[in-house]
């Protein structure tokens, strides 16, 4: 599963400095709820000029139906539409908002339907697409990809990651990936050298507790992970040879082995207290007593826009940085996990010439204009985003910061399986039993051995 990537896209994260955009909760696995939460005005009159050669493919009017969620806290899709419409007169773009909480659960009852509407629905996440190609309820696009040459090399592996049978049934649209941010003046007060972009997990580790403080009152935390099984299980899929498919998963015993030992000697705070209180991981960040925590790239922009706003104390948190994740002996720096949302075309339209038109657009390189330019991560990633990011104000101006950006293997933390579904929810489940301290790691490792070979039929 191995997949080389370009360098990343990050102008979306940060264009939202500009026009002021905010991160919400995730969920247990870093989903793309999260990342949907940049706030940005639209600016489709600069990015619609690429596409205005396109026009449209008929002069018939057209309206298409198309299920998203989110709509008035995630801009990226009113400036979708906008675009689009004003390169193609007669097609008219009706969007649906299912809500975020539940949604692809909503959508798939929503298309199991005899009477449903919808040509182009977007897709949350993996196992919600495994769903949707099980119930027959989106069509392949592979004939649509070949006859108009799409080159699905720009986006990075990332549709080798959700190919069935051969088949590719939706085509991503935007792209996010994890780093580890640290707070440079926490370094500074204790005269230790920042991160860099080749530490190993016994180098993260060191460092982690050599930054740690636990006097009373003046309590410096190395590391911080939000409880999200996320933060501690995919640091051993980045060998590129594990995955959460795999159904035996004694791999990961060292990295709950090595957060829990941090927990137990205060380097981060702990899960259940976590759960207890309810802090989010924005909030811990920002408190300014935290010196490292490994997060998605979608926090870019919440940090800057925070900032800039006043939100965030520039005193506690604003001398910030970045740097690739940590790695295995071995392994590649700049391994990394990824996730993806997509866009499909509907099995139950009556139009999917038109629908096909609109996904291709919303995929391709003048749907990544409009992402960028709204304060998004694009699927599609290209140089002169790269440079477009680093020069904004309010991105670390420090070279390391820069190269953070550049990744060399992108696994997706969830991948395509029928199953995949029921194994994120096993996982989901001992996690938090071993992290709360119901079980031991043996105990819920051997646990998810277990239930996942069911699922598996092993």
């Amino acid at each position: 599963m191995k997949k080389k990537v370009l360098s990343v896209l990050l102008a979306a994260a940060m264009m939202s400095t500009l026009l002021a955009g905010c991160g919400s909760d995730a969920g247990n696995s870093g989903s793309s709820s999260e990342q949907g939460a940049a706030s940005t005005e639209s600016s489709s009159a600069a990015n619609t000029e690429s596409s205005a050669e396109g026009g449209s493919e008929s002069a018939e009017p057209v309206t298409l139906k198309w299920a998203i969620w989110d709509e008035s806290t995630t801009p990226y899709w009113a400036d979708l539409k906008e675009a689009y419409e004003a390169a193609h007169d007669n097609v008219t773009i009706e969007m649906v908002d299912l809500g975020s909480t539940d949604y692809m659960t909503v959508l798939a009852t929503e298309l199991s339907g005899d009477g449903t509407d919808f040509d182009v629905v977007s897709v949350k996440d993996v196992p919600g697409y495994a769903t949707l190609v099980q119930k027959n309820s989106i069509m392949a696009l592979d004939d649509y990809i070949a006859k108009d040459g799409v080159d699905l090399s720009k986006y990075a592996g990332a549709t080798d990651q959700v190919t069935v049978d051969g088949k590719l049934y939706e085509l991503p649209f935007r792209n996010d990936f994890w780093v580890v941010f640290y707070n440079k003046d926490l370094f500074d007060a204790k005269n230790v050298e920042y991160p860099t972009n080749d530490m190993t997990f016994e180098q993260y580790d060191e460092l982690a507790r050599k930054m740690t403080d636990t006097t009373f009152g003046s309590q410096v935390y190395g590391a911080h992970y939000h409880t999200w099984r996320s933060d501690v299980q995919l640091f051993a899929v980045l060998d590129g040879k594990h995955t959460i498919l795999d159904g035996n998963y004694d791999y990961m015993k060292p990295y709950y082995e090595m957060v829990l030992n941090q927990e137990a000697d205060g380097v981060c705070r702990k899960y259940t207290d976590l759960t207890t209180e309810g802090l989010h991981y924005s909030a811990a960040f920002s408190g300014g007593d935290v010196a490292m925590m490994n997060m998605g790239s979608w926090f870019i922009a919440t940090m800057i826009a925070n900032l800039q706003s006043g939100e965030y104390d520039s005193s506690l948190c604003g001398n910030w940085g970045i740097v690739k994740y940590p790695h295995a002996e071995g392994v590649e720096p700049g391994s990394t996990l990824g996730t993806i949302t997509g866009i499909a075309v509907t099995t139950a339209t009556d139009t999917p010439d038109e629908a096909w038109d609109f996904v291709k657009f919303v995929s391709g390189e003048e749907g990544a204009a409009v992402m960028a330019s709204s304060g998004n991560f694009p699927a599609i990633m290209t140089d002169e985003a790269m440079d477009l990011i680093v020069n904004l104000d309010g991105f670390p101006t420090d070279e390391a910061s820069k190269e953070a950006l550049n990744v060399a293997n992108l696994y997706l933390e969830v991948p395509y399986a029928e199953n995949v579904s029921e194994i994120n929810s096993i996982l989901d489940t001992y996690h938090g039993s071993i992290m709360s301290g119901e079980m031991s790691v043996d105990e819920g490792i051997a646990k998810m051995n277990e239930e996942v070979s069911k699922v598996l039929g092993q």
